[in-house]
């Protein structure tokens, strides 16, 4: 009933203002519930579509990326600094920008678990080094994952438990060291989740933006997006354990940044791939040198030679780094949808990320999940862009200026609701 009333208020409003409502119809989500129950990797040779053209060929890359050599890779990377500087914030739903993460809307805040002071940030940066984890060291012999290349899709399945490597021991028990700086009292379940993304993915000039998921990782292990909860670093300021890991709170395992437990973190090596198909990579370049976010594109990534399937390969793809955005921070090939399904009840829930899909995938504003459900004026939208909810606004139409407050109705984009 209330989607439906705002959606003659907002017709109303539009045309009373002089300005078009425009309505979009999304993508399918793909499909979720399928238990996967394997842990072998397929990697057959993909068939090319005759209607399109993928990443291993040259025209499928945009003229101005240039595929580095070893060389050029050795002149970019450089040693680590010691501390890194906090992304809180840095984010943007007009444009790509190096260093932010393009979302196509910016999600309602949710509370955190953390508690305390977190004694490793300072004056707007953190020093890795320092930073508390989550003891424990606990084995999940039922984990299973898959990545199979069937003609032009990758598919990837499995229970969301990492396959390669242990986790801490969640919720953060009171004797833990870290609970002091983190009361995360979510605890880890086995998901079901079913991904696919093209095996040759297209390579768009126009970046697509995202929500607050990334991919899957080869581990099995899904990573999420540079924030927090309450868009903040979360690599920073969430504490995970020594893989760089924790759960949400229908009990989803999931990384934000680059986990330790990845034993080769070369920049040719893949270690997982992005909701467009296109693979991640580590940062490193040689012992001691490394890529920064400064080094790559406003996507986060370049354009160079990986190894996949066995085969070496020139192709675009995402560099995980040290620092913020530290993965994926918009898309360059249109991204499939992702959700995932617990297959265990979810734990009670005192704080933290909560793990409903994002819209993502769209140049520009995205529409409403609903389908052909009106939108927002577009100046609305650009009037709220970086506040909150409840915060004054205003924008100008052909009738003149309107003053409203910032407002995110179910589903739809935050924007300016005229008083």
């Amino acid at each position: 009933m209330f989607a439906k009333l705002f959606s003659s208020f907002i017709i109303a409003v539009s045309s009373f203002l002089g300005i078009s409502v425009a309505t979009s119809t999304p993508p399918a989500v793909v499909s979720v519930g399928i238990e996967a129950s394997t842990e072998v990797r397929e990697s057959a040779a993909p068939q090319k579509p005759e209607s399109a053209k993928v990443a291993d060929e040259p025209s499928a890359i945009s003229s101005a990326q240039k595929a580095l050599a070893k060389a050029e890779l050795l002149a970019l990377a450089g040693r680590l600094p010691e501390t890194m500087p906090l992304g809180d914030g840095r984010y943007s739903i007009t444009a790509p920008k190096k260093g932010y993460i393009y979302l196509c809307d910016v999600p309602r805040k949710g509370g955190g678990a953390q508690a305390g002071v977190q004694t490793w940030i300072k004056d707007g940066f953190w020093n890795p080094s320092e930073k508390a984890s989550v003891a424990g060291s606990v084995s999940w012999p039922a984990a299973t994952f898959s990545s199979k290349v069937s003609g032009s899709s990758r598919s990837l399945s499995g229970n969301g438990l990492p396959i390669s490597h242990v986790t801490g021991t969640f919720p953060v028990s009171a004797l833990d060291p870290a609970y002091v700086y983190d009361r995360n009292p979510n605890a880890i379940s086995a998901q079901s989740i079913e991904l696919s993304v093209p095996a040759g993915p297209v390579y768009s000039d126009t970046p697509y933006c995202m929500g607050m998921e990334v991919g899957v990782m080869l581990s099995g292990v899904p990573i999420f997006a540079g924030f927090d909860a309450e868009l903040r670093d979360a690599a920073a300021y969430e504490v995970q354990d020594s893989c760089a890991g924790h759960p949400e709170k229908n009990g989803q395992y999931h990384y934000h940044s680059l986990s330790e437990c990845f034993k080769d973190a070369s920049v040719s090596t893949v270690l997982g791939y992005a909701f467009d198909g296109f693979p991640i990579t580590g940062p490193k370049v040689a012992e001691g040198k490394y890529l920064m976010t400064e080094d790559l594109d406003v996507c986060h990534g370049i354009v160079s030679e990986v190894v996949e399937g066995g085969e070496t390969r020139e192709t675009y793809h995402y560099v995980m780094t040290r620092d913020f955005p530290y993965s994926v921070s918009c898309f360059r090939g249109k991204p499939a949808a992702y959700s995932a399904s617990s297959q265990a009840p979810a734990q009670a829930q005192g704080g933290g990320e909560g793990a409903s899909p994002s819209v993502q995938g769209f140049k520009g504003t995205p529409p409403a999940s609903g389908t052909n459900a009106p939108q927002p004026p577009q100046e609305a939208i650009d009037a709220c862009s970086g506040k909150e909810r409840g915060d004054s606004c205003s924008f100008s139409t052909p009738r003149g200026a309107v003053q409203g407050a910032c407002d995110q109705p179910p589903e739809r984009a935050m924007s300016c609701i005229p008083r």
